[in-house]
């Protein structure tokens, strides 16, 4: 699954803001203000230059559809953070089976491409379509806080996926 995820590049630029731009996008996100042009192409850039941090377009049927973002990459400790987004708008009906391969190959890239040990992320605990999506793959709640999104406080749950669970998982 992972030849579903392609390294991002300038002309994924602009889809990859409107994508991410979108209400339904926003709205389960931690920052959710519309982003710029100028914003968006610094976080680009930035990403770029930065060896512990991945940005990979999804590809849905073989069509740009959403995008993976891996930070925190830590090499020595084998761990990473991974976040992700669909071009909602785009898929429409098939969103749901994006979703489902978009995970998937985030999961796959992650252990067999950037050979981690730890896979986590965090999502806001009222996103629950997403944090069943993670449970569905294996990922275990680990911790809950609270953290700021535009000034008010917000539930966060941390979820957490190891090689050795993937592993058992898989082999069910």
């Amino acid at each position: 699954m992972t030849g579903l995820l392609i390294e991002a590049g300038e002309a994924d630029l602009d889809r990859i803001r409107r994508w991410r731009n979108h209400p339904s996008v926003r709205k389960v996100s931690f920052t959710t203000h519309e982003i710029g042009a100028d914003e968006h192409r610094g976080w680009f850039e930035a990403v770029r230059a930065d060896p512990s941090r991945r940005v990979l377009v999804y590809r849905h049927d073989g069509v740009p559809a959403g995008v993976v973002l891996f930070s925190d990459i830590d090499t020595e400790a084998g761990s990473a953070e991974w976040h992700f987004y669909l071009d909602v708008e785009g898929l429409g009906r098939e969103t749901l089976p994006a979703w489902l391969k978009l995970e998937g190959a985030a999961v796959d890239y992650g252990f067999d491409v950037l050979g981690l040990s730890l896979l986590g992320g965090a999502t806001l605990a009222d996103n629950r379509q997403v944090l069943q999506l993670h449970k569905r793959f294996g990922f275990t709640e680990t911790r809950r806080y609270v953290r700021e999104v535009d000034g008010e406080p917000r539930e966060v749950v941390w979820t957490e996926l190891r090689a050795a669970d993937r592993r058992i998982r898989k082999k069910r």
